[in-house]
């Protein structure tokens, strides 16, 4: 443990960022899971509007810097492709 004040705040802080950033991550794959189901369903208007959901979840944790904004493109291009087969 930490000697210093701000040190042992630091700590603190980053373990709360850690836990809300690991639930949204959580709550990205459950989007895009929502997506695969909906396209193995072949549910179109089901799956369009799961993966509008998913890419402005994917867009807001990019924005937050939860995860890098490439691997939100990357990842909504996959949803993208996942709708694009019905």
């Amino acid at each position: 443990m930490a000697n210093i004040k701000s040190q042992k705040k630091r700590i603190l802080t980053a373990e709360k960022a850690r836990v809300r950033n690991r639930a949204v991550r959580s709550e990205l794959k459950t989007y895009v899971k929502k997506v695969r189901t909906a396209v193995e369903l072949g549910d179109k208007e089901a799956a369009q509007a799961a993966a509008n959901q998913a890419c402005r979840k994917l867009d807001k944790a990019a924005t937050k810097g939860i995860i890098h904004k490439n691997q939100a493109a990357q990842r909504k291009s996959g949803v993208a492709k996942l709708v694009n087969t019905l």
